[in-house]
């Protein structure tokens, strides 16, 4: 008589050894069926979300097992830096997670487990590539950001040299420039930015293209050159006294403090804007001793460009967000800022109705003292390093539909600098598809391409009450010594029972 052995219900998949076995042998395919495509964006919103579509289905899974490296794995496939993206991401899958959709609960913290594999992975964990053949070829990259690194990064792999030319003393771009080390800890950056280097990238900082060598010039040493320079200037509003000591852009504060140099903002700090950009410089200036900051808006909260959880960090640190003014003047004495003039404002709906504005209210003018004035309202790129004619779109690179080849022949653009300022994973996908792009022509066929993967499965392990864990909070430092030092992270991160609990729902 044979014995059948049945796993006991704790058991993570809680499958019989018959069927176990049955699961060694799967069977799998592969589709490029439109179809299947469509059944796939409905069955799993959050990857389709995804610029860059990680797997974030597969890698919570093996969050659940507690395989962190693996899941670690699974998001540098897409992503290329998921330690730095776990920190910093705009979290557009989890808009779309179905676990958020109406009466189902709050959404899964996918953006909290991603930096989870990254933490918990093993001390031993090994990066892994998958290597083409050389192919001989040579690409030129301008600028070491996010779409910078994640071209170089996918040019490597499928076998051709690359060269990145960096203007700044580090690579990273906006990265290691644009956002404060509360947020996101330079040790994880820079290892993630090493991890892609050490393919055998030629990384060469401080070199200003237009200045130390020009376009034209690479175009003659290498196959191909990809224009991924960013926004790297700040937008300024046409306000009257923006040159007053004590006014800086929030593009240029930020740097400044990330090159290590500490600002006197004194303890009236106000901020123009609503994005991250204004945010971060607002926290900033808490650390640097002001006593009052505030982030002020010409509409209201619901439409700043910041998610829930950074309005309310920044509101634990004490800072006040005013909406529904404008600034008008800032004022001086003696060449330094002394107050700023605001007018308020009221919204209303824009012809169609589609959206709402905000509309300056007569005779509503009042000034407020303040000692400094940020002004964090955008980026936009700088293409006069280009030094040659080429097609633009305002001050943005233009490229042929569906496609990222410029008017200048060899001449690729990717990132902010062709889509205007946007978001981290977002510059990372269009610089995977520039990379592909010009493999695609230097060999002459498609050597990567997405498809639907169908297969067998005796059912689901998922327990039906893992859909009323209630949402897993992100530990953060107390108040007090978040502040004590200006680079301290903020938030801790989950720990293994944490990562596990979550990644249930």
């Amino acid at each position: 008589m044979e014995e059948k052995r049945v796993y006991p219900q704790n058991d993570p998949k809680g499958f019989t050894e018959e069927a176990r076995a049955k699961m060694v042998v799967k069977e799998i395919r592969f589709s490029e069926d439109p179809r299947d495509f469509g059944h796939a964006k409905e069955s799993v919103p959050c990857q389709d979300a995804c610029p860059v579509k990680t797997n974030i289905p597969g890698y919570i899974r093996c969050i659940y097992e507690k395989r962190y490296g693996r899941s670690y794995e699974l998001n540098r496939m897409y992503n290329i830096l998921p330690g730095v993206l776990g920190r910093i991401c705009s979290r557009p899958c989890e808009e779309k997670c179905r676990h958020g959709e109406v009466d189902l609960g709050t959404s899964v913290n996918i953006c909290y487990l991603k930096r989870a594999a990254s933490d918990l992975k093993p001390a031993w964990h090994m990066i892994k590539e998958n290597f083409y053949a050389p192919t001989g070829r040579t690409v030129a990259v301008i600028g070491a950001g996010p779409a910078g690194l994640a071209a170089a990064h996918e040019l490597t792999t499928l076998g051709h040299r690359v060269t990145i030319y960096e203007a700044l003393d580090k690579p990273g771009g906006m990265l290691m420039y644009g956002i404060p080390a509360f947020r996101l800890p330079r040790d994880i950056l820079e290892f993630e930015i090493d991890n892609i280097i050490r393919l055998g990238v030629e990384l060469k900082t401080n070199v200003k293209i237009g200045e130390d060598i020009s376009v034209t010039d690479l175009l003659k040493k290498h196959d191909a050159v990809i224009a991924a320079a960013g926004c790297q200037e700040a937008s300024m509003p046409a306000i009257k006294g923006e040159g007053l000591a004590g006014v800086y852009s929030g593009l240029d504060f930020v740097m400044r403090v990330n090159s290590g140099e500490h600002i006197d903002v004194g303890k009236r700090v106000a901020v123009i804007g609503g994005g991250y950009t204004a945010i971060d410089c607002a926290r900033l200036a808490i650390r640097f001793g002001a006593s009052t900051v505030t982030v002020n808006i010409r509409k209201t909260e619901e439409y700043m460009r910041v998610d829930e959880n950074e309005k309310h960090e920044a509101k634990l640190e004490k800072i006040r967000i005013y909406g529904l003014v404008q600034p008008v003047k800032i004022n001086g004495k003696k060449g330094r800022v002394e107050s700023i003039s605001f007018v308020r404002t009221r919204l209303e709906y824009t012809k169609g109705g589609l959206g709402r504005r905000a509309v300056p209210i007569l005779n509503s003018e009042f000034a407020v003292p303040v000692d400094t004035v940020i002004l964090a309202t955008g980026q936009i790129p700088d293409t006069s390093f280009i030094g040659r004619k080429v097609n633009l779109d305002g001050r943005r690179i233009l490229t042929r539909q569906s496609s990222f080849k410029t008017s200048i022949k060899g001449l690729y653009a990717s990132g902010d600098c062709v889509t205007g300022a946007t978001n981290v994973i977002t510059a990372i996908s269009n610089g995977r598809k520039a990379a592909n792009e010009i493999d695609e022509h230097f060999i002459g066929r498609k050597r990567r391409k997405s498809v639907v993967r169908f297969e067998t499965s005796p059912g689901s392990d998922r327990k039906r009450t893992y859909d009323f864990i209630p949402s897993l909070k992100m530990p953060v430092l107390d108040t007090e010594k978040r502040l004590e030092k200006a680079t301290n992270e903020v938030e801790s991160g989950y720990d293994d029972k944490t990562a596990h609990e979550e990644s249930k729902r």
